[in-house]
């Protein structure tokens, strides 16, 4: 049974709902619907809280931005490729994009599903 140490809650099950969407199964009976696109939005890897502050910066000198060269695999639809859980507390999850350095602590996964944009 894993646990988050911050409360009470935690997951009991994960399944797919479609090509792109991770449904989180939580020990209250609370179901999360989680897109692909949102939980690579809420990667809170090193990398990711790096990009996502110099993005801010940049749109704070209003300055224009040029357009990123993406590779075969950021152009394709994002889809989560793995959820490993990473001991009784985080998930790590890997993405179509390449990308799987970040843990998503179950807190974390918890408590931003109610604050995320639609």
């Amino acid at each position: 049974m894993q646990s988050d140490s911050k409360s009470n809650f935690h997951l009991v099950g994960l399944r797919r709902e479609g090509e792109d969407t991770i449904e989180l199964i939580w020990n209250d009976g609370r179901v999360d619907r989680w897109t692909a696109a949102k939980l690579r939005k809420l990667c809170p890897c090193a990398t990711c809280r790096e990009k996502q502050r110099g993005e801010a910066e940049k749109q704070d000198q209003n300055s224009f931005m040029l357009l990123p060269v993406l590779t075969a695999a950021e152009a394709a639809p994002l889809r989560v490729q793995s959820m490993e859980p990473v001991g009784g507390y985080a998930y790590r999850v890997r993405f179509s994009d390449g990308h799987g350095s970040g843990l998503y602590p179950f807190a974390l996964l918890r408590d931003a599903f109610s604050n995320h944009e639609d």
